[in-house]
């Protein structure tokens, strides 16, 4: 087919786009939305790396992608299962998937989305590749190839049954061609999507203030008219903010005895969902000692989870035993089959038969806020339990979360501390970021049965073959070594009485929908 002039136009400059939208807000002009104007105020004490969703990768930043920007496909609560979004899709073959995109979408500042903005989004996100972004997500991507202005297929170099998830992550935003350069990251006062808010005040690392975007075409209408987010730097601010009147939602970055506080305060709602978080600690293998893997399960044997749930998070957390948490098809508790309990005589046991002198000295990083409040509290603890043993002598480091993100993966740390949320329910988003080709944080960790199993259950269209794969593939990580788990989460949200919806706004992944939530 020929492909059509996009013809575009901007029908109103910028604040005439602002002027609109907020008229619109306060009419209410969005089916499903609030006739009435509500504020949402949220307090939260994640950090945002970038706007950009081709220059992000963290929960934080993720979150306001999701509101900011669309995806092809999309999430919903209640349904497991990808839904259109911006598109209709499916597989026309194994390794060709089509997408229509719907009719009458725009971007914020009034620009047709087409075809062409879909295919320019994954081409600059793949060409950028920002090592805090997410395009180690598209392995499986060889070329977009735009159909028409409403059509695009995405042809694969192989099978890959989690493509259709991939298109629900915000690594598959899509942004306009005409606003976003090809090659570099758009600052970040200046991004403009086509999702449920756009983007009208912005202050890095202190707040920014959403307004509803009244031409969203979506299956997410907001329920309000505004939302403004205030990042905070500790649990302590969040809470404070809460119980001070200044914040109607609080989430992420509540630490254990500050939500165990929250639950008494009778203005206040407390509402918890599962959730698929999970916390563990990955080594880098820069260092001649680590790549001995006697190190690493000496270490491994002596980590006691449930003393540090106890301890550091009053039990509001779960030990876990495999980088793949509970509730998902082929886990196992593969770090419990291969240590049982943790043994220092096991442990020096390990360390003696590798003829490995002791104490062994590491370095183990971690950053304050970025993934909890308790961050510190936790590699404090593990500090403890390894020199407790009398077989390790440990430097604590902290970074905040940009030079922790960098360091970490420059190997400036032996083991650091690290926070993982899937961007998409499906047990191969626990595995692949951090066992194939060194992984997200490219920690050095070079496995090929490891990445010959990752092929096997993308690959697969069998289920229970994918879950017998997922459990070789665990066992073989309790074998080697790369991270240890020791943790995973639940979520919950702190909110007033009179803000309704908090439930719809949960969900396992850890996007927080703000479109939800009204008064």
């Amino acid at each position: 087919m020929v492909i059509l002039d996009k013809r575009r136009t901007v029908a109103i400059t910028a604040a005439g786009v602002l002027a609109a939208s907020l008229s619109a807000c306060a009419q209410g002009g969005t089916p499903g939305s609030a006739t009435k104007d509500v504020t949402i105020r949220v307090a939260t004490a994640e950090s945002v790396t970038a706007l950009d969703p081709a220059g992000a990768y963290d929960t934080g930043s993720r979150t306001v992608h999701a509101n900011l920007y669309q995806t092809l496909l999309t999430i919903i609560p209640g349904k497991a299962t990808p839904v259109p979004d911006a598109a209709d899709c499916q597989f026309d073959t194994p390794t060709t998937y089509t997408c229509t995109l719907k009719a009458k979408l725009t971007f914020h500042n009034g620009h047709e989305l087409r075809g062409s903005d879909v295919k320019f989004s994954f081409d600059r996100m793949l060409k950028i590749k920002d090592p805090q972004g997410p395009s180690a997500l598209f392995t499986s991507l060889g070329k977009v190839h735009v159909v028409d202005d409403f059509t695009v297929e995405f042809h694969l170099k192989r099978a890959d049954a989690t493509f259709p998830y991939l298109l629900t992550t915000t690594a598959a935003a899509i942004v306009d061609e005409e606003l976003f350069p090809k090659d570099k990251l758009l600052p970040d006062t200046k991004v403009a999507g086509s999702g449920p808010y756009r983007l009208t005040s912005y202050k890095p690392g202190d707040s920014a203030v959403l307004e509803k975007f009244a031409d969203y075409h979506g299956v997410r209408p907001p329920e309000n008219n505004r939302v403004e987010v205030k990042w905070h730097k500790t649990s302590a601010e969040v809470k404070q903010a809460l119980t001070g009147g200044a914040a109607d939602v609080g989430f992420r970055g509540i630490g254990p005895q500050d939500l165990k506080a929250l639950r008494t305060v009778d203005s206040l709602q407390v509402v918890e969902g599962d959730a698929a978080e999970i916390r563990a600690f990955a080594f880098h293998f820069k260092a001649a000692i680590v790549r001995k893997t006697p190190v690493r399960r000496a270490v491994a044997q002596l980590i006691d989870r449930p003393l540090i749930t106890k301890k550091v998070y009053d039990d509001q957390v779960s030990p876990l035993y495999s980088l793949m948490p509970t509730g998902f098809g082929g886990h196992t508790e593969a770090f419990k089959n291969e240590y049982k309990e943790p043994s220092k005589a096991k442990a020096a046991e390990i360390l003696r038969e590798g003829g490995i002198p002791t104490p062994v000295t590491l370095t183990l990083g971690f950053t304050p806020s970025h993934f909890g409040g308790s961050a510190g509290a936790e590699a404090a603890e593990v500090k403890r339990q390894l020199e407790a043993s009398g077989l390790f002598k440990i430097t604590l480091q902290s970074a905040p979360w940009p030079q922790f993100q960098q360091r970490a993966r420059a190997g400036t740390y032996d083991l650091f501390h690290f926070g993982w949320v899937p961007d998409f329910p499906d047990g191969d988003n626990f595995l692949a970021p951090f066992v194939k080709d060194g992984g997200f944080y490219q920690n050095g960790y070079k496995s090929q049965l490891a990445n010959r199993l990752i092929e096997l259950e993308v690959g697969s269209q069998n289920q229970v073959d994918r879950d017998s794969t997922f459990r070789d593939l665990q066992t073989l990580v309790a074998n080697d070594v790369p991270a240890i788990p020791v943790w995973q989460g639940r979520m919950s949200v702190v909110a007033g009485k009179d803000v309704k919806n908090v439930l719809e706004t949960l969900n396992p992944l850890f996007y927080f929908y703000y479109s939800y939530l009204t008064k």
